[in-house]
């Protein structure tokens, strides 16, 4: 089995800054790609960054370009998201993901095969 545990979510006042994990455990899989989602409440999950895991190439979605950065630490099976200038619209949970093998994008959920529990981030204005 794979699981993937997120920690680092919580309140935090707009413009302050939060910063997540997601460690991996479990049996060892191939792994082409790491990423974070996010589902506010009534709405649909959505993409926030993923970073390729052989060369580290990095991908954000257009809200959160420029705020968030997305890591990873290969020796310690783990990735990271470093978010920064919060807003209120980025209040949501926060989920992990990793895609084991290329399935030809990063950006849609339904190419994951692993996911965490999801952590709750919540931006007061």
């Amino acid at each position: 089995q794979v699981q993937l545990v997120e920690s680092g979510g919580g309140l935090v006042q707009a413009g302050g800054s939060l910063s997540l994990s997601c460690a991996a455990s479990g049996r060892t899989f191939s792994r082409y790609a790491m990423a974070w989602f996010r589902q506010a409440p009534g709405k649909e999950r959505e993409f926030v960054a993923a970073i390729k895991w052989n060369d580290g190439s990095t991908y954000y979605a257009d809200s959160v370009k420029g705020r968030f950065t997305i890591s990873r630490d290969n020796a310690k099976n783990a990735q990271f998201l470093q978010m920064n200038s919060l807003k209120s619209e980025d209040t949501a949970v926060y989920y992990c993901a990793a895609q084991g093998n290329y399935r030809g994008s990063v950006y849609y959920d339904d190419l994951y095969n692993y996911w965490g529990q999801g952590t709750q981030v919540t931006v007061s204005s």
